[in-house]
C-alpha cells in the first residue's frame, strides 16, 4: 500500500458517514462513480416496495384507504422529507410525474410571453431535454426560439438578466450543469430575476440531493428535479416539483388540472369543475406510482439521518481529494472553489478521449462520458469513499500514461 492510499484509508476511517456505504447496493467489483446518471439501489428499498406489493396482493382497490400506508394521501410520506432536501416548506413540496413533464406543467403556469417580454434564458450547454422542452414552448405560444431563447453561461447569467431583463419572461438554468458540474448561484439569479420582473424557475435535476438547497429562502416562483440520480429512487423514478407558497392560493395561477390535484374533500364527488388544493398539490394531475414513491421513501430516510449539511461537507472533501490527486496532470473545468460544485468533477479530454472512459469501465471503473470531450466523474458522498477516489485516480492516471501519483498530505 503506497503513501497516498493510505492517506485514502485514514481518511475513510474518519469518515462519519461511512456506515451509508452499506446501506446501499455496489455492483460487484466495480468502482462506481456514475451517481450523477443514475444512484445507486438503497438495501431498504426491497423492503419498502414488497410491503406495497403485499398491500396490493391482499388488499386490491382498499389499498387505497386500508393499506399500512394508505395510498390515497401516500404522497404526502416523501413530502416532509423532500422538502428537507431542497430547503422548502411541506406545503411547496409534491412528488408527482417525471422531470421535463413537471417541467411542462410549470411552463403552463409561468411562462405567460407577452411581446416585447417573450425570452426564456437557460445557461449555455443546458440538458437537451430542457433545450427540447422550451424551444417548444416558445413555439407553442407563437415566438421563435431563435429570438426567444436566450444562452448565456453561467457566469454571465446575473448580467445578462440585468442588461435585458425587460425583454426576458422566464429565467430558467439548471442549479448544477450536467456536463461541468458548475453550481450556479441561484439565490442571486432569483433576486436579478426578480429585480427585472421576471419569473424565475430552476431545473434541479443535478442539484437536488447534490448540493444545499434553500428554495423557500430565496424565492424563485418554482423548481423541478428528478429522484433516480443523487436521490436514488431508481430509473425513470417520479420527479419533485416547488411552487413557491406565494402562489399557494387555488385560483391564483392558470394550469393544466387533473383529478389528483383537485380538492381532497370533494375530489370523490366527481363534480365537473376544478377545485385546486392549495400549494404544490394542487398541480397534481393523477395518482402517483405507489411502488415509485415506496423507492423515494427509502432514499428520504437515509437522507433524514444523514443530513444535508454532513453530505456536503464530504462531498467538497471527496471532489477536494480527486481533485489533489489529478492536479496538473489533466484539464478539470469543473470550477476549483468547492461552494461553486457539485459531487463531480468534469475532465476535458484530448483526442481519443472515449476510449479511456471504454476501458475504464472494462476495468470496473464506472463514471461517464459526454460529447464532444468531457468524462464526468462523480463520488456520491452517500455510498462513495475516498479509496473509490484513489482507485479511480490511480487507474486512470495508468492509462493517461503520466506514471504514479505523488503522496499529498493531508489537510
Amino acid at each position: 500500500m503506497n503513501a497516498q492510499e493510505m492517506i485514502a484509508q485514514e481518511m475513510d476511517a474518519q469518515d462519519e458517514l461511512g456506515g451509508f456505504r452499506e446501506r446501499f447496493h455496489l455492483p460487484k467489483d466495480v468502482i462506481y462513480l456514475c451517481g450523477h446518471s443514475l444512484g445507486l439501489q438503497p438495501t431498504s428499498v426491497r423492503t419498502y416496495v414488497e410491503q406495497e406489493l403485499e398491500d396490493w396482493e391482499k388488499l386490491g382497490v382498499e389499498g387505497h384507504f386500508h393499506a399500512r400506508n394508505p395510498w390515497m394521501p401516500y404522497h404526502r410520506l416523501a413530502t416532509g422529507k423532500m422538502a428537507h432536501v431542497v430547503g422548502a416548506l411541506p406545503s411547496e413540496v409534491v412528488v408527482m410525474n417525471s422531470l421535463t413533464v413537471n417541467l411542462h406543467l410549470m411552463m403552463v403556469s409561468f411562462y405567460r410571453p407577452i411581446a416585447p417580454r417573450s425570452k426564456i434564458l437557460i445557461e449555455k450547454g443546458a440538458f437537451p431535454s430542457d433545450q427540447y422542452a422550451v424551444r417548444s414552448q416558445i413555439l407553442y405560444h407563437g415566438f421563435d426560439p431563435k429570438t426567444s431563447l436566450m444562452e448565456v453561461s453561467g457566469a454571465e447569467i446575473v448580467n445578462a438578466i440585468e442588461s435585458e431583463g425587460d425583454s426576458i419572461a422566464l429565467v430558467l438554468p439548471g442549479g448544477v450543469n450536467y456536463s461541468t458540474g458548475e453550481f450556479y448561484h441561484l439565490e442571486a439569479i432569483t433576486r436579478a430575476g426578480h429585480d427585472k420582473g421576471c419569473v424565475v424557475g430552476f431545473d434541479l435535476a443535478h442539484a437536488a440531493g447534490n448540493v444545499p438547497l434553500k428554495l423557500h429562502d430565496w424565492g424563485p416562483d418554482f423548481a423541478v428535479w428528478c429522484t433516480y440520480k443523487y436521490l436514488n429512487s431508481g430509473p425513470g423514478s417520479l420527479g419533485g416539483c416547488f411552487v413557491h407558497e406565494r402562489h399557494a392560493r387555488p385560483g391564483q395561477i392558470p394550469r393544466f388540472a387533473g383529478w389528483w390535484g383537485h380538492e381532497e374533500e370533494s375530489r370523490f364527488r366527481m363534480e365537473p369543475d376544478f377545485h385546486p388544493m392549495p400549494g404544490a398539490e394542487g398541480w397534481q394531475l393523477s395518482n402517483p406510482s405507489i411502488l415509485s414513491l415506496a423507492a423515494v421513501r427509502a432514499s428520504l430516510d437515509l437522507f433524514e439521518e444523514a443530513r444535508m449539511d454532513r453530505l456536503r461537507a464530504k462531498s467538497e472533501a471527496l471532489t477536494g481529494y480527486l481533485e489533489t490527486l489529478l492536479h496538473g496532470r489533466v484539464d478539470i473545468v469543473t470550477p476549483r472553489d468547492p461552494a461553486r460544485r457539485g459531487a463531480q468533477l468534469s475532465i476535458r479530454m484530448p483526442a481519443g478521449g472515449r476510449s479511456i472512459c471504454d476501458r475504464l469501465a472494462e476495468k470496473g471503473v464506472i463514471c461517464d462520458w459526454r460529447e464532444p470531450d468531457i468524462l464526468r466523474v462523480a463520488p456520491v458522498p452517500l455510498y462513495n469513499s475516498f479509496r473509490d477516489v484513489f482507485q479511480f485516480a490511480q487507474r486512470f492516471c495508468a492509462m493517461l500514461e503520466v506514471g504514479s501519483l505523488r503522496p499529498v498530505p493531508l489537510t
